[in-house]
């Protein structure tokens, strides 16, 4: 698997998410089995650049290669600005956020909005594709299906892209309407990777060994990307890698090597955003990590009201230390879906034929 020049270890990928994938969570997914990792949007606003959110947003010491930075914007001169500005701090791949339903960036036109404006669209990948050029920087681009169903214009978008010089396209099966509410369909990723010469990525719903080999089949994808089901289950990588390789689910983690790696993800999270700011942000990992797990409710009610990083790593350990062995595992959300890769029916779009 290679994006431009650069050769990746495998093919599954980490979603680039607003909030969840900042360095520690990148170099977590990584070491359990992820080999490319997408940073978290960084606007292109150059006021903003210096600024603490974006700093850390921007900040991969330690992170292992390649280096990935989603830039986000709508005008065309200051995303190429904002990829050189990425390049020049560590930055190996440049991707475009074309995918980002959030309102306040839609309200902006930007993220997915850019879809509705195909000129300008293309006027940014072309930008941005010369300015990273010098430095030999592949770009890569993220998009979704389209507006609304009835405008699904992925596949025309994905041409021009390619044809302005885009290494890679990730495609999220759903319209910028859905935001992340239904299901993903993979019908049009198929199209997409069908009309492409350049490695097709395919994201949404994929959050089970079983899945994950359902979405490559259908689509033909060139890799997977996976965002929410890496909440909380970051060795899920290497999880759908054994099922991919061997054909059988490898047996869910020790909960000694859950806690080690809890522990060690906190210490990361509590560097790089300082004691009271790590507390508040590491609570949502922390609920990610016991969901479904017994007695986690209760005990994610209770560390809530932890306020030092002290407290709140040892209640952690504490919790872990009085669990079985072996880690409980939950039920993946779309399992049945994947028999959709054995039949006539694409994975994602069962429910919508049966409606």
């Amino acid at each position: 698997m290679h994006i431009g020049p650069i050769e990746l270890p495998n093919r599954l990928f980490v979603a680039p998410m607003a909030g969840v994938t900042d360095r520690p969570f990148r170099v977590l997914c990584k070491r359990l089995g992820a080999g490319y990792a997408v940073s978290e949007m960084v606007t292109s606003r150059r006021e903003l650049w210096k600024s603490l959110k974006t700093s850390r947003r921007a900040d991969h010491t330690g992170e292992s290669s390649p280096i990935s930075v989603q830039i986000a914007g709508v005008d065309p001169q200051e995303m190429a600005d904002a990829a050189r500005f990425n390049i020049d701090r560590g930055a190996q791949i440049i991707d475009i956020n074309m995918g980002c339903p959030a309102k306040k960036v839609c309200n902006v036109e930007a993220g997915s909005a850019l879809m509705s404006n195909e000129p300008l669209a293309l006027r940014i990948v072309q930008a941005v594709v010369q300015a990273c050029a010098p430095q030999r920087v592949p770009v890569t681009l993220k998009m979704r299906t389209g507006r609304c169903d009835s405008e699904r214009n992925a596949v025309r978008l994905a041409r021009c892209a390619e044809d302005a010089g885009i290494a890679m396209v990730t495609v999220h099966g759903r319209t910028r309407e859905q935001h992340y509410t239904g299901q993903a369909e993979y019908t049009t990723i198929a199209a997409v990777k069908a009309a492409l010469r350049v490695p097709v990525v395919a994201n949404g719903d994929i959050d089970s060994p079983a899945k994950a080999q359902a979405v490559l089949r259908w689509t033909g994808a060139d890799a997977l990307m996976i965002g929410r089901a890496a909440q909380g289950r970051p060795w899920i990588f290497g999880d759908i890698a054994h099922f991919l390789e061997h054909g059988v689910e490898r047996t869910p983690p020790h909960t000694a090597d859950v806690r080690r790696w809890l522990a060690e993800h906190l210490h990361d999270h509590y560097g790089l955003y300082g004691d009271d700011t790590g507390v508040r942000t590491a609570r949502k990992h922390i609920g990610w990590a016991v969901r479904g797990v017994p007695g986690g409710e209760h005990f994610r009610t209770q560390m809530n009201t932890l306020v030092t990083p002290q407290a709140q790593h040892q209640a952690v350990l504490d919790f872990l230390d009085d669990l079985a062995d072996q880690y409980p595992r939950w039920p993946a959300a779309n399992d049945e879906r994947a028999v959709g890769a054995h039949s006539d029916t694409p994975p994602g779009d069962l429910e919508a034929r049966r409606a």
